[in-house]
C-alpha cells in the first residue's frame, strides 16, 4: 500500500512539471526564435518479484519487476528550426542552421539570442527588442557605423556591407561581420527570460558556420498539435496517480476497521 501511495504521488509530480512545459510551450507559440521546452522522466528503484515474502504463482515469470515509479530528470530544450518567416524588413534576421546571435547588455555583459527581430535606436545602432545591442565585429580601419533602414546589407555568411558618405566612396562596401555562436552540449546555454540565453561558466561558445538571412524571422518550433496530445496523454496519466492515490487511502481505511474490532 506504501508502494501505491508513493507510485502515485511520483507520477503526479513528475506529470505536473511535463503540463507546466506544455503550458510554456503553448504560451511561446508566436514568440519569434522560442525553442520548445520538454521533460525526460528517470525510473526510481525497481525490485524483483522472485524473492522471498513475495507471493508469486507458480510457474510465473521470474524476471518480473517492480517498481516504486518515476520522477522527472531534465528539462531539455529542442533546438530543432523553427518556421523561417519573411517579412522584407532589412533589420530583421534569421539564423539558418545552428547557433545565437550575441547581443550586448547595458552592463557590458554578453548574452545570446535566437530571434533576430532587431530595430535601430536614435544612435544609429541594432538593438534587440530588449535594448540589448547586436554584436558586429568591424574591421580595424572602420568607425563606428551608423545604421539606417536602407544603408546596408547583410550577406549569408555575415558579411556586413554598408554605404560610407564621404568624397572617395558613396556606395556600399564590406566593413566588418555579424557572427553567429554556438558550443557543444544541449545545456551549454541557459535560458534566462526575455528570449535571453547566457553561457555556462565552463563553456566558451565559438563562431558557428549558420547563415544568416536578411528580411526573415524564425518562428518558434513549437508544434501545437503534438503539445495538445501530450497535454492529453499527461493529464490522464496525473489522473492515473490520483486514482492510485485514491485507492490506497481506501485500503488503509479497511485495515484501520479491521484493527478496531
Amino acid at each position: 500500500m506504501l508502494r501505491i501511495l508513493w507510485n502515485g504521488k511520483s507520477a503526479m509530480s513528475a506529470q505536473q512539471d511535463k503540463l507546466d512545459s506544455i503550458s510554456n510551450n503553448l504560451s511561446n507559440v508566436n514568440t519569434e526564435g522560442y525553442k520548445r521546452m520538454d521533460v525526460t522522466f528517470k525510473d526510481l528503484m525497481s525490485e524483483a518479484l522472485d524473492r522471498r515474502g513475495y507471493p508469486v504463482n507458480r510457474g510465473e515469470n521470474k524476471n518480473l519487476i517492480t517498481g516504486t515509479g518515476v520522477r522527472t530528470a531534465n528539462w531539455i530544450r529542442d533546438k530543432s528550426q523553427g518556421n523561417l518567416l519573411q517579412t522584407n524588413i532589412k533589420t530583421d534576421l534569421a539564423i539558418d542552421g545552428e547557433g545565437y546571435f550575441r547581443v550586448e547588455t547595458k552592463n557590458g555583459e554578453y548574452r545570446y539570442i535566437r530571434s533576430g527581430s532587431f530595430n535601430i535606436d536614435n544612435n544609429g545602432e541594432l538593438m534587440d527588442k530588449n535594448g540589448n545591442k547586436l554584436s558586429i565585429e568591424l574591421f580595424e580601419e572602420e568607425e563606428e557605423i551608423k545604421f539606417t533602414k536602407d544603408n546596408f546589407i547583410i550577406k549569408e555568411d555575415g558579411s556586413l556591407f554598408a554605404k560610407i558618405d564621404d568624397s572617395n566612396n558613396s556606395g556600399l562596401r564590406e566593413v566588418g561581420k555579424i557572427n553567429t555562436y554556438n558550443a557543444v552540449g544541449d545545456d551549454a546555454f541557459i535560458s534566462v527570460g526575455e528570449n535571453l540565453y547566457v553561457a555556462r561558466e565552463e563553456v566558451i561558445p565559438t563562431i558557428s558556420n549558420a547563415n544568416i538571412l536578411q528580411g526573415f524571422v524564425e518562428g518558434s518550433n513549437v508544434d501545437v498539435s503534438k503539445e495538445m496530445t501530450d497535454m492529453i496523454l499527461s493529464q490522464r496519466a496525473f489522473e492515473f496517480g490520483s486514482r492510485a492515490i485514491k485507492a490506497a487511502d481506501e485500503m488503509w481505511g479497511m485495515v484501520n476497521n479491521l484493527r478496531g474490532r
